[in-house]
């Protein structure tokens, strides 16, 4: 991707249930960003989602270090529920705003490549990427669609990981060369008790970060994210923004520079 193709694609990533429970404004500014030219790569989760179908199905699950311990069984069902249901109802929403989207798994051509994560022995088949093939998502860019990337992995044996996502979506910019990453949760941002409330902080650094999760102010599945974040920014990456995808235009507002969420710098 030339450096002007980059500077107008931008990583997006959403936890599943946070999409689904987005307003339609939120699919209107997204195919409002599509059409002024600029293309949003989309790499999603969906942990709620895969939970409540292992509990329908009976299968114990767990969570360490704020990953999701995974075994074939749980893979298989982590696999259809990102790959499948969660995939394709985002693909369905944003076709529903007349914007135009094409899902794709981690593993299809070879997208996500992964190995094991260094705790493997305590997680399981959870991945770290090694690899992520840029040249399939410019095509579809190129071709008008956006990306809508579940994030499992494989490796070159064919096995198959279950990847954070946060982690993968880190990787995706990474790869791509893109200048910003912006995560869609629903929280306004990193926050921090000031005077006793707890207030957004508008910018935060790799080290004040590192000192909040050594505290303890930034805790559990907020975790992954940051670090994520932190992962993410290097090369062309610039910045991680994390906002609140339920204010209205947050997108438009986070590419026009406006001083929403927080933004995760360097230094």
């Amino acid at each position: 991707m030339n450096e002007t193709a980059a500077d107008r694609t931008f990583v997006m990533k959403c936890g599943g249930s946070t999409l689904a429970a987005l307003p339609a404004s939120f699919f209107e500014d997204l195919r409002h960003i599509q059409d002024s030219g600029i293309t949003p790569v989309i790499v999603h989760g969906g942990g709620p989602a895969i939970s409540d179908n292992l509990t329908r199905l009976g299968i114990e699950t767990e969570f360490v270090g704020g990953l999701r311990k995974t075994t074939e069984q749980v893979l298989d069902v982590v696999e259809m529920v990102l790959s499948g249901s969660i995939n394709k109802q985002i693909v369905r929403r944003i076709q529903g705003s007349h914007a135009k989207a094409i899902g794709i798994s981690g593993v299809d051509g070879g997208l996500i490549q992964a190995r094991p994560v260094s705790n493997s022995a305590e997680v399981g088949l959870v991945g770290d990427v090694t690899y992520v093939e840029a040249s399939i998502i410019r095509a579809i860019v190129q071709l008008g669609y956006i990306p809508v990337i579940a994030p499992v992995g494989a490796d070159a044996t064919g096995q198959r990981y279950n990847i954070n996502a946060d982690t993968a979506a880190g990787a995706v910019a990474s790869h791509l060369g893109v200048p910003r990453m912006i995560v869609v949760t629903d929280v306004p941002g990193i926050m921090r008790t000031v005077d006793g409330e707890k207030k957004v902080l508008p910018q935060v650094t790799i080290s004040e970060i590192d000192e909040m999760i050594a505290t303890g102010e930034i805790y559990g599945g907020m975790i992954p994210k940051v670090k994520a974040a932190i992962a993410c920014i290097q090369g062309d990456v610039q910045q991680v923004i994390i906002v609140d995808g339920s204010e209205p235009q947050i997108l438009s507002r986070v590419l026009q520079g406006d001083p929403v969420g927080t933004r995760i710098v360097r230094k």
